[in-house]
């Protein structure tokens, strides 16, 4: 019996669990990052959050007609980046949620530019390891 960590996602363990019975987000990513990469999109998962977060904050003690809607849109998404829950589509959203400030035009431009591309980023890569998805979503080990 080998012990597995639940953060760790073993490629040794993919072949045991058909394809039928895994979840959606584990037919979009062939593992949770755990380790360095894990720790990475962690700190990228953070910094999303918090900044959406503040952005939201700041939304609502200056209210401008025009940017209340994607800005509190967006930190409703911060927290579930933040946790790291449903985060590809969280994140597409982002993207396409900062995307639409950009496009409007009465915010920080590169900040909503980085913000989008963070967002994609995440989307693509996946949430790692140390996030609700890995824990409902990742792979689990069964003893015998």
């Amino acid at each position: 019996m080998i012990p597995v960590s639940p953060f760790s996602a073993s490629r040794a363990l993919a072949g045991a669990v058909p394809l039928q019975e895994r979840g959606v987000l584990q037919r979009l990513f062939s593992t949770f990052a755990n380790g360095w990469p894990g720790v990475g999109l962690l700190i990228q998962r953070l910094f999303i959050g918090i900044a959406l977060l503040h952005s939201g904050i700041a939304q609502l003690k200056t209210p401008t007609s025009g940017l209340m809607i994607p800005e509190i849109t967006g930190a409703v998404l911060g927290l579930f980046i933040l946790l790291g829950l449903w985060t590809p589509l969280a994140a597409t959203l982002v993207a396409a949620v900062e995307l639409w400030i950009i496009v409007t035009g009465v915010a920080n431009i590169w900040m909503s530019l980085t913000l989008a591309v963070f967002g994609a980023t995440l989307a693509v890569i996946g949430p790692g390891a140390w996030s609700i998805d890995a824990r409902l979503f990742g792979r689990k080990y069964i003893g015998s």
